[in-house]
């Protein structure tokens, strides 16, 4: 009976306090994450044409060019033209990544090589 009670007067060590990590006030949120899934990466060249040519794509053209990207890599895509509605985006299936952007009516002019696939996107 002894052995019993003198387990029982054993104290463990104390725990060291727990502090909590910082987290950074970001505006990360799970929609935020959702949207970086779904979406192909925007290469800095195809941002800086997105913006000088005023080009906006809708979420909805974001998620259909994403679900076409897959698609298409799937198949044996490797680089595409993607054709928007006002748009033409040149775009790596093998990368996941939007290399350049142009107006569609800049697009209308031009002869697009290296590329083995067309995506097509009606909106």
């Amino acid at each position: 009976m002894d052995r019993i009670n003198q387990l029982q007067q054993h104290h463990a060590m104390p725990l060291p306090p727990v502090r909590k990590t910082e987290t950074k006030n970001e505006s990360t949120n799970f929609k935020d994450i959702l949207a970086e899934i779904h979406h192909p990466k925007v290469s800095k060249h195809a941002k800086e044409r997105l913006n000088e040519r005023n080009i906006t794509i809708s979420e909805t053209q974001w998620q259909a060019i994403s679900e076409k990207m897959t698609e298409a890599k799937h198949k044996g895509v490797t680089d595409s033209l993607v054709v928007t509605d006002n748009a033409a985006l040149l775009v790596s299936t093998k990368n996941n990544t939007v290399v350049t952007a142009m107006n569609k009516e800049e697009a209308t002019s031009k002869i697009f090589t290296n590329i083995n696939g067309t995506i097509l996107i009606n909106e």
